[in-house]
């Protein structure tokens, strides 16, 4: 596929050190009578400024690779290492506190980091105009719609200020439209802030439409089986002609995966 690049963001090139990088992690939960092993020499480096999609089917051990490189639980063999930065988190559920507002959810991990009232407003207020959402600072989760919670869950993981930003397929419940429009939003956050993404999905076409790169995980027990670069410009519509067709390259490489682990 060839495609010119005309509009991507550029890198900063003094940075040597990556942002994330994981070195022959695996991962077995259980005894030995009945030990599952979800990882399995996992080895994966990610610069800087770059958004890295991880595909591939369910049960592959997607989810508990960010859970590790979030510092969540510990491997059982191998190094993961952020440079002492502590990844920020974000899950497909907003897992907003329904009795506090909107700005006051957004405020609740730097009211944890002991921020001061009036500086942990003022960030909230900041963050909320980033999302789009200040005229709803004063509301409760029950009264936003679902894409607009997940802004508000994005607003809070952002106020970590971690650079480091980890994503749990934070757009699957929502309908196509909304995801499109979230797409752009995060895809101009990121941008706009240098952030480092290392983003789930079950969507092949997210991954095309939002990575750089896209990481192919097998099936249980997960190991990288093949990355894919994404080289054409942004910015990208879920619907051109290059994501479909860099889509459906890496479905076809998904669906052998599938049939082996069937086999």
């Amino acid at each position: 596929m060839t495609v010119t690049s005309t509009q991507v963001r550029p890198r900063d090139e003094k940075v040597a050190s990556p942002a994330v990088h994981i070195a022959g992690v695996g991962k077995a939960f259980g005894n030995r009578a009945g030990r599952v092993v979800a990882l399995d020499g996992i080895s994966l480096t990610v610069q800087p400024g770059e958004f890295v999609c991880l595909v591939g089917a369910s049960g592959c051990g997607k989810s508990t690779l960010l859970s590790l490189v979030a510092g969540l639980d510990k491997p059982t063999s191998g190094t993961i290492d952020t440079g002492g930065v502590a990844a920020a988190l974000m899950f497909q559920e907003p897992g907003l506190m329904p009795w506090l507002t909107v700005s006051a959810n957004v405020e609740l991990p730097m009211r944890l980091h002991g921020v001061g009232r009036d500086e942990r407003r003022a960030r909230a207020r900041e963050l909320l105009e980033t999302v789009h959402l200040l005229d709803f600072a004063g509301k409760r989760p029950h009264e936003l719609s679902g894409g607009m919670r997940q802004r508000v869950a994005l607003a809070r993981v952002l106020a970590s200020n971690s650079p480091v930003l980890l994503m749990d397929e934070p757009f699957g419940a929502l309908d196509a439209m909304t995801r499109d429009v979230l797409h752009d939003e995060i895809e101009r956050i990121w941008s706009e802030r240098n952030l480092t993404v290392l983003f789930v999905t079950h969507n092949v076409r997210e991954a095309a439409r939002l990575g750089d790169r896209i990481v192919l995980l097998s099936s249980r027990p997960g190991r990288v089986v093949e990355e894919f670069a994404v080289d054409y410009s942004r910015p990208r519509r879920i619907d051109s002609p290059e994501v479909s067709q860099l889509a459906a390259k890496v479905t076809d490489r998904l669906r052998e995966e599938v049939r082996r682990h069937g086999r």
